[in-house]
């Protein structure tokens, strides 16, 4: 039961992930683009996730912390997927809001 309730989590949380990347990807398309002096197109979100990671060390730590706590398993049963997903909701999540105001 308690396997299959971790499944649930897990599943849940990476949904919710592609549904934030799919938000930001679709918002790509209609992005303005900043231009570099040679003339090369820069994607925004790349620099807006470097600025969330910074909030978003809490579940950063976590991740890490899993990460360090199953590095001798070679059975493959344990993983960090929920903390790993965790990580990267709170950045798009952050990402998400800042890179609307790219829009035209």
């Amino acid at each position: 039961m308690l396997e299959f309730l971790e499944l649930r989590v897990i599943v849940r949380t990476y949904i919710a992930c592609f549904q934030i990347l799919d938000v930001i990807t679709s918002c790509r398309a209609g992005l303005a683009q900043s231009i570099r002096a040679d003339d090369e197109p820069v994607d925004p979100k790349r620099e807006l996730e470097d600025r969330c990671k910074a909030p978003c060390t809490r579940p950063l730590k976590e991740y890490q912390a899993c990460s360090k706590r199953i590095e001798g398993d070679d059975s493959g049963h344990k993983h960090c997927t929920g903390q790993y997903f965790d990580y990267w909701r709170c950045v798009d999540k952050c990402v998400a809001t800042k890179l609307f105001t790219h829009l035209k």
